[in-house]
């Protein structure tokens, strides 16, 4: 059972990956980052590692996307290519 889980978490892992590569609005591509951090937080807990988790959550989801946020509010945000 666990390992459906676990599978079901890499393969939205990837799908949300390729997404956040493929937006080209930078808002939506960092929101879509953020979320592919949470799932990895996620994956970790999963697999018994609450402490890699969490530290996860915290820096991956939570601190890098406030300060990606912050950036993109600096700048243009929609990418020009």
């Amino acid at each position: 059972m666990i390992e459906i889980v676990i599978a079901g978490l890499f393969v939205f892992a990837i799908v949300i990956a390729l997404v956040a590569l493929e937006i080209r609005d930078l808002l939506a591509a960092t929101i879509a980052l953020s979320t592919f951090s949470f799932t990895a937080a996620l994956l970790y807990v999963v697999m018994d590692a609450v402490d890699v988790g969490f530290n996860e959550a915290v820096l991956g989801a939570g601190v890098t996307g406030a300060i990606m946020i912050m950036a993109v509010a600096r700048t243009q945000r929609r990418s020009r290519d």
